[in-house]
């Protein structure tokens, strides 16, 4: 009787598996939801900290960086996170979210930038939104690009008077969106000659006008279970180079960025993990719990 019990529940559970792939829309087929699940499921964020270098002002500057991944449920029509997931029924989507932090001095003052980016982890769209910010001491400045009617319609806000508040319309996937599908699935990564969006933190140190630019992307092994993503942007200048390891859950490595301006002299930027841990940090906010940020390495 026992065994016929478990014989049940063990078809069921097929059943189940079954009739979730026939109903998932996604044509995200590169997804392992098993094994997805396991990792990025369990009710907490994967907190990963880079030693930086960052070039700035034409010098290389010591830093920090912090990539956090994490799921979450999206509003697909107001694209912010859902406080009632359940009752959104089908306005809701799940995506992965990666917050990026870089914070680094400059003479007197600091540097504080934060990207995030919201990706889809089964349908098979752009990411809904991406978000950057930059301050110091000087200013700050703002962009938000949103994807809607098959474009990124995107807010600029900045302290320059040259750049003021803009609003423009872009129909290109953005780089920023490369280190999610990473982390969902190399595989969804597109390769070759394409216009991409280059990073907005870029566009923010460089105040180059934020648009669609001609771009090649190569995927490529580089040694047992390692792989890296090469975005080249010839006319601005701009290369991105992502290594990460090629097996799930395909954790980023380091990531450099290389500037060549119009002298021919090339600015390179660097950042190397050090640490990572799986972590509720959204629990974590007592005092106590300072000294988590040590065992980080922050």
């Amino acid at each position: 009787m026992i065994l016929f019990r478990k014989y049940i529940a063990f078809t069921c559970l097929l059943i189940s598996i079954v009739l979730w792939a026939s109903c998932n829309p996604t044509g995200r087929k590169a997804i392992n939801e098993e094994q997805f699940a396991s990792r990025w499921y369990q009710g907490k964020a994967e907190i990963n900290v880079f030693d930086l270098k960052q070039m700035r002002y034409g010098e290389e500057r010591e830093g920090n960086a912090v990539m956090i991944f994490v799921t979450e449920d999206f509003s697909k029509r107001k694209q912010v996170k859902l406080d009632d997931p359940t009752g959104a029924g089908k306005g809701a989507m799940k995506v992965m979210k990666l917050n990026m932090t870089r914070d680094f001095v400059t003479g007197v003052y600091p540097y504080n930038t934060m990207l995030s980016v919201f990706t889809p982890v089964y349908d098979d769209l752009n990411s809904p939104k991406i978000v950057a910010s930059v301050t110091e001491w000087c200013g700050q400045s703002f962009v938000q690009m949103n994807w809607k009617n098959n474009k990124y319609q995107a807010k600029l806000f900045s302290y320059f008077e040259a750049e003021g508040d803009q609003e423009v319309t872009i129909s290109a996937l953005a780089e920023d969106e490369l280190f999610n599908l990473i982390r969902l699935n190399p595989d969804l990564v597109p390769d070759g000659y394409m216009k991409l969006i280059p990073s907005l933190i870029y566009n923010r140190f460089t105040h180059y006008p934020l648009g669609a630019e001609s771009a090649k992307i190569t995927k490529r092994k580089t040694g047992s279970n390692q792989a890296e993503v090469e975005v080249i942007y010839q006319e601005i200048g701009r290369k991105l180079l992502i290594r990460y390891m090629d097996a799930f859950p395909y954790e980023i490595m380091s990531w450099e960025e290389s500037l060549t301006k119009e002298d021919g002299t090339e600015e390179l930027t660097s950042a190397v993990r050090t640490n990572v841990q799986m972590l509720d940090y959204w629990n974590r906010n007592g005092l106590q719990d300072e000294s988590i940020r040590k065992s980080l390495g922050l």
